[in-house]
């Protein structure tokens, strides 16, 4: 048994009980029977059950933050309003075990049944944690699919956690997709970094480079995630060439605020990880209490989009409820397009006009100039207000 599995086996909460302790140990006997009802817990285990990492219960600050919201079980999951059960309809484009065919070009592998900490949010809660669902004896068909679709050329290996199974067969599976011709890309869906970092071990390490190009998509969704252990194994799968990106769900009372979520992209550009997608929580029944409003979405792109790098800036999707896909969602930034010009605002709310190609038939000798209609609007040739604008804010931060 490798040093991970024992940490994970050991250290590791996966019964009400032993939370209850935890929590009185931690928190005091008070909070204990004030959040923790193990009698009142039970069905909400039964449908989904639990572990949470030595690695997760450290990042718990306090009674119902955001980790603590992340990871620990309550009666809201019962709550059952507009949830469903398999909301993205991924059995419905398995054509067989394990595939999910939804794109083009890509296919989604479910290699893993398990995870290090169970997220109480999880999409695929109905098959998470058990083995019967994402069964490790039908891989063959799954690569008996790949290879019998040329169009495949990128393959998401996900589950649970792919990170769970061990070095041995995690590169069996890589060398058996790195055989199929058309095959371009492999990517691992991951939560390990922040959940069991000690798993990204220098084996593992040797091991992945010599299938490259491989690329991670980790998954944070608040800043405090970021410990020294999670950044030292990103770190770890860097220097390996791991090319990293990060895929957060917003969650109500983890980062639905702009300030949260801004920090949390910040901290993984530090880390070599680059924010990548930006999801609205699914529709799962027994995850409904951790939505927010699209309108909440959109305010935190608006506060992302000009006012920091875009390097720090994911696309914001939906992924479309009966199997739909992902869908971009933007603030509205444009006010008008027609055939001569297009009006939009910036970042700040200042109005700008950008005007159309003109037919290259017909000369004109009329000067670009500022839309009539509009004493507001800003030519984007001239663009004369905003760089005044923006002289004076840095003589102003100049001056302090």
């Amino acid at each position: 048994m490798s040093d991970w599995q024992k940490i994970l086996r050991d250290e590791s909460i996966s019964t009400l009980e032993q939370l209850k302790s935890y929590v009185t140990e931690r928190f005091g006997a008070d909070a204990a029977e004030r959040e923790i009802d193990v009698e009142a817990l039970k069905p909400a285990f039964d449908n989904f059950q639990m572990r949470i990492t030595r690695e997760s219960l450290s990042q718990i600050t306090d009674v119902g933050d955001a980790n603590w919201n992340q990871f620990i079980p309550t009666v809201q999951e019962l709550e059952i309003v507009d949830g469903v059960i398999d909301s993205l309809d991924e059995d419905g484009d398995s054509p067989v075990p394990n595939i999910t065919h939804r794109y083009p070009d890509r296919v989604l592998f479910l290699v893993s049944p398990v995870c290090a900490s169970y997220c109480r949010f999880c999409t695929r809660r109905r098959k998470v944690g058990d083995p019967e669902k994402i069964p490790l004896n039908q891989y063959e068909s799954a690569f008996e699919y790949i290879a019998a679709h040329p169009e495949v050329r990128d393959v998401i290996m996900s589950g649970g956690d792919p990170m769970m199974l061990s070095d041995r067969r995690l590169e069996y599976i890589i060398q058996r997709l790195r055989a199929i011709p058309h095959v371009e890309i492999i990517r691992l869906g991951s939560r390990i970094t922040s959940h069991l970092p000690e798993r990204v071990t220098p084996e593992f390490c040797d091991m992945i480079q010599k299938y490259h190009p491989i690329y991670m998509n980790t998954h944070f969704n608040h800043p405090s995630e970021l410990t020294p252990a999670a950044v030292a194994a990103l770190d770890r799968l860097s220097r390996a060439g791991v090319v990293l990106g990060c895929q957060t769900v917003l969650l109500k009372g983890v980062n639905d605020d702009p300030k949260t979520m801004m920090k949390l992209m910040h901290e993984l550009l530090k880390a070599r990880v680059r924010p990548y997608y930006i999801y609205m929580a699914d529709q799962v029944a027994g995850g409904e209490h951790f939505r927010t409003t699209v309108q909440k979405g959109l305010e935190i792109m608006k506060a992302l989009r000009g006012w920091t790098s875009g390097l720090a800036v994911p696309q914001f999707v939906i992924d479309s409820p009966g199997g739909g896909g992902k869908v971009p969602l933007l603030p509205e930034y444009v006010e008008e397009i027609n055939d001569d010009e297009v009006i939009f605002r910036n970042y700040e709310g200042k109005r700008f006009s950008y005007k159309q190609p003109r037919p290259t038939s017909v000369p004109s000798e009329e000067p670009m100039i500022a839309a009539e209609a509009s004493s507001d609007v800003v030519p984007i040739e001239l663009g004369k207000t905003a760089k005044k604008g923006r002289a004076a804010r840095r003589r102003k931060s100049a001056s302090g």
